[in-house]
């Protein structure tokens, strides 16, 4: 991925990607072309994000999941169809993930995410995880870190998601937009706006910094009362799933609620997230997948391509609000 695919596209990749080539140029859809990626956590949230990193005409897609369809996944898992009841969530997605772009070699996997090792991981350019407990997010992240693929994670709880980035030190292109003098001498003066462009780097935090970081610190507690409970609640949903295996049931809704305001209680408070937050971390709600989907599949794409800046380094959709946001977590 770090380097152009000199090979020219073909008479129908020309054809298709026309429009792609116009938006982010030839070597962009070059780089893209040549990807390999990883999508773990084939849920809505998933499904949304294999739609649109497919229909970009990357290489190659893997799509991995160990868990089954259930009534929860057709609400919002476009790519299984209901006959898929019961089957795994990565293969009843092939078929319909296969359609949406003939071009790109799609594969699936359904061994445990606990069972791969780090020469599973080396096989891709980028990695993408959901679904997944924070401890092996962690194993994942570090696996990338040491050889150098692009790691991102994402979730959605009802209405509410996030995404996280981590691509280590990323190098990428943008174009600035100049004013150049194009009038003659002795002429009243005249300019145009011209694209320079410009190669810039960033660095990355790993996903620790997003554990570790200290909701109570000041600063942070400052900015609340703009950014809204968002990020708290992912992480008193992030501990519900660590301490019950699970995320948040429709089929135990008053239950789960309790549950998650005792985790709230003990360990950020109810003043930073109201109660009334927790009726909406049911499920997946297909528009918030989608909104936090195309984010993620849209940041993925800017990495691959090199084509500007990426998001640093957490994204977050908040219903309330209907709007999302970035965050910076643990960037020095």
């Amino acid at each position: 991925m770090d380097s152009t695919n000199n090979d020219e596209l073909t008479h129908a990749e020309n054809e298709l990607y026309d429009r792609q080539i116009r938006l982010w140029g030839l070597d962009s859809q070059k780089r893209l072309r040549s990807a390999k990626v990883l999508i773990s956590g084939l849920n809505g949230f998933g499904a949304e994000v294999t739609k649109n990193i497919i229909l970009s005409g990357v290489h190659s897609v893997k799509l991995h999941d160990d868990k089954v369809v259930t009534e929860e996944e057709i609400c919002a898992q476009f790519l299984v169809p209901r006959s898929a009841l019961g089957l795994n969530r990565a293969e009843a997605s092939i078929e319909r993930a296969r359609v949406l772009n003939p071009m790109v070699e799609i594969s699936s996997d359904v061994e445990p995410l606990s069972e791969k090792n780090a020469e599973f991981f080396t096989q891709f350019d980028v990695v993408v995880v959901s679904d997944a407990l924070n401890s092996e997010l962690l194993r994942i992240n570090n696996i990338c870190n040491e050889h150098g693929i692009k790691f991102f994670v994402g979730e959605v709880w009802g209405m509410y998601g996030f995404c996280f980035t981590d691509l280590q030190h990323h190098t990428y292109v943008e174009d600035v937009m100049k004013h150049k003098v194009v009038s003659k001498p002795n002429e009243k003066v005249k300019t145009e706006l011209v694209a320079t462009t410009v190669q810039r780097t960033m660095d990355f935090p790993s996903y620790s910094a997003v554990l570790d970081f200290d909701l109570a610190s000041k600063s942070y507690q400052k900015k609340l009362k703009r950014t809204g409970p968002a990020f708290p609640l992912v992480r008193v949903l992030q501990k519900f799933r660590e301490t019950y295996g699970r995320d948040p049931s429709y089929k135990s809704r008053e239950e789960d609620i309790k549950k998650l305001e005792q985790i709230r209680n003990e360990n950020i408070g109810e003043e930073v997230i109201p109660s009334d937050c927790f009726e909406d971390v049911f499920g997946q709600v297909s528009p918030a997948a989608a909104v936090v989907g195309g984010e993620l599949a849209q940041e993925v794409i800017k990495v691959i391509s090199k084509k500007e800046a990426p998001h640093c380094n957490v994204f977050l959709f908040d219903p309330n609000k209907c709007c999302g946001f970035i965050e910076t977590i643990g960037v020095i």
